[in-house]
């Protein structure tokens, strides 16, 4: 095998698209995650070829042999990232290089073929050009995208596997005009979502099936989410079951926990992070110990709490449950700064306001970009 492979995205096009009227009854009517986009991206690697068979095609199944090594192992990662309709009509893509990284890393802790930043780039600009109708013409239009990679070998023997399918796919995005309401929170004593050495730290799929037994009862008594623990001591806060926490204190400080292995590094998270620090705020990561945060509450030391992500963005916590009752945060309801950094991320993402930090990168000239060769390691 060569060190460098020229990969080219072929293109095999829907024949009757969808029209404006039909595409936006079903974006106004579908529910997150459930309305796919016309066409996927798709690209393959072997230890023979590295990367290779780059396409562009309708949305559709996949055919994997039984025993594929996803199947039986586990090998499997994605992202979660989004595509936003620009103030000025055009599409942006926020802090993609950060999702690369991360995608990287996932791919390290498993075993997996690592996919070039580029190429994951290109694969991104690729569905989004390909499906820019459907990033809606809405100041708060965007487009969910899903990067992910499977181990495709069939194999049952157990080692990395020699073969992967790296794919991208897009949901639109339902827009809601309201805001969200304040969370109510389910603290969870029996289940835990990582360990120290585990992979709490990727995006795989296996965190996110072990969280479902709680997410489960939370919604059996009327929560929103789980808030999960430490898996040593079940003492200190982590993350909830897809997104990042923060509590704002009286005294000025917003407190997260670290990054200690444990715990997803959020985009976003890095993210409010600097809008945080860029409004003054005094910026805090250290261990949260969950009695400590619902005796603060209680006392009214805590203002504000708030949990942030891809989807969500930022959501409000309203109160958190557990063993010993309802602990309310505040007032009960969203906080100021909580939907001051939601909104400012809104406008970055969006152009409406200056992108100091360098986040976005457009892609209106992805189109001219599609017959380009993309050298990318083998």
């Amino acid at each position: 095998m060569t060190s460098l492979e020229s990969l080219q995205f072929q293109k095999r096009m829907i024949e009757s698209p969808i029209g404006e009227a039909d595409r936006a009854a079903l974006v106004a009517g579908g529910e997150f995650g459930q309305v796919f986009t016309e066409h996927m991206v798709t690209v393959r690697w072997n230890e023979q070829r590295g990367w290779h068979d780059g396409l562009v095609e309708p949305f559709g199944p996949l055919r994997l042999s039984p025993a594929a090594a996803v199947f039986h192992y586990g090998q499997e990662i994605f992202e979660g990232m989004k595509a936003f309709r620009a103030a000025d009509g055009g599409i942006n893509l926020f802090r993609v290089e950060r999702n690369a990284e991360r995608f990287a890393a996932s791919a390290r802790r498993l075993a997996m073929a690592e996919v070039p930043a580029e190429l994951f780039r290109r694969a991104v600009e690729e569905l989004v050009s390909s499906d820019a109708a459907w990033v809606a013409d809405h100041p708060e239009g965007t487009l969910y995208l899903r990067p992910f990679q499977i181990a495709t070998e069939p194999t049952l023997g157990m080692q990395p596997a020699a073969a992967y399918l790296f794919g991208v796919i897009a949901s639109p995005v339902v827009v809601n005009r309201r805001e969200a309401p304040p969370m109510r929170i389910l603290i969870s004593d029996d289940h835990v979502r990582a360990v120290r050495g585990g992979t709490g730290d990727v995006k795989c799929g296996g965190n996110y099936a072990a969280s479902m037994p709680a997410l489960g009862r939370a919604a059996e008594v009327g929560c929103d989410q789980v808030l999960f623990l430490d898996a040593a001591e079940r003492r200190f806060v982590e993350e909830l079951g897809g997104m990042n926490v923060f509590v704002v204190y009286d005294n000025g400080s917003v407190c997260t926990p670290p990054l200690t292995g444990t715990i997803l590094p959020g985009v976003t998270r890095d993210s409010i992070m600097r809008l945080a620090a860029d409004r003054g705020a005094r910026l805090v990561e250290r261990p949260i110990e969950i009695d400590e945060l619902q005796e603060a509450a209680r006392a009214g030391r805590v203002t504000e709490m708030f949990a942030c992500g891809t989807v969500a963005v930022v959501r409000g916590i309203g109160s958190l449950h557990g063993r010993h009752g309802e602990v309310v945060i505040g007032d009960g309801g969203t906080g100021d700064l909580t939907a001051r950094l939601r909104q400012e991320l809104l406008d970055i993402q969006h152009g409406r306001t200056p992108d100091r930090h360098g986040w976005i990168s457009g892609i209106s000239d992805a189109r001219s970009r599609r017959s380009e060769v993309l050298e990318v390691a083998g």
